[in-house]
């Protein structure tokens, strides 16, 4: 399998990123990590194994990239608004510095969001917030309650990387448009977490109120860890 890493020192985030990238051609998937994870998460938990013959036969073509949770979302020292405006930093860097290298490796412009957990909400944050940065999304076992990271605090910040409290009031027609033009896979499980199960359901209950489609699946054997989402990853990949 064509593997490459990558490492660069990043101006807006000001301190060195790393990557992964996995096979030669096809689709883009950029993978988001799980809570404190690293870029070989994927790597090391045999996602990308479980996928080596999409992989190879040039179907798909992975990025997995780091986050910087650990500075944003779980730096709980920091005040909030600091957090958000670090993470609103991450995501500038995706879009600006991740998404060229993309476009220069791979002129596949269909470009796949996914994750698990922690990753699964920071996937489909980033594709609400920039949906012409995204096609499909598959998130599996994600939380999409932001209220637990900031102990009552709320600002304008926090707002806009709260999917639950930001999608009801979508309402530019350009935007809409393009949001309901992206393939949402919300999947979740009776077994799961019941905070990332009550909304998963509810995530996808306020998409389709605003007339964006999504398939959100429960699964009824599937607990909140690696072995479950590499049955699923075989399904929505």
């Amino acid at each position: 399998m064509h593997t490459e890493y990558h490492k660069w020192f990043s101006p807006r985030l000001q301190r060195d990123m790393e990557l992964l990238i996995f096979g030669h051609t096809g689709a883009p998937v950029l993978v988001f990590p799980t809570s404190y994870a690293r870029f070989y998460e994927w790597k090391d938990f045999q996602m990308i194994d479980t996928l080596a013959d999409k992989i190879e036969d040039g179907y798909l073509q992975f990025y997995c990239i780091d986050s910087c949770s650990t500075e944003s979302w779980y730096n709980t020292w920091a005040h909030p608004n600091g957090r958000m405006k670090r993470h609103n930093q991450w995501e500038s860097y995706v879009m600006h510095e991740v998404y060229p290298l993309m476009r220069h490796k791979n002129p596949n412009t269909f470009t796949i969001l996914t994750g698990t957990s922690f990753g699964a909400f920071l996937a489909v944050l980033f594709a609400l917030k920039h949906p012409w940065y995204a096609n499909k999304v598959v998130a599996m076992s994600g939380g999409y309650s932001t209220k637990s990271f900031f102990d009552g605090y709320y600002d304008e910040d926090v707002y806009f990387n709260s999917p639950l409290d930001f999608v009801p009031n979508l309402h530019d027609h350009h935007e809409l448009e393009r949001l309901r033009q992206i393939d949402y896979k919300l999947i979740t499980s009776t077994w799961d977490i019941p905070t990332c199960y009550h909304t998963t359901l509810e995530l996808s209950t306020k998409l389709w109120d605003k007339g964006i489609w999504n398939q959100c699946d429960v699964w009824q054997d599937a607990e909140h860890d690696w072995p479950a989402w590499r049955r699923m990853v075989r399904v929505y990949l």
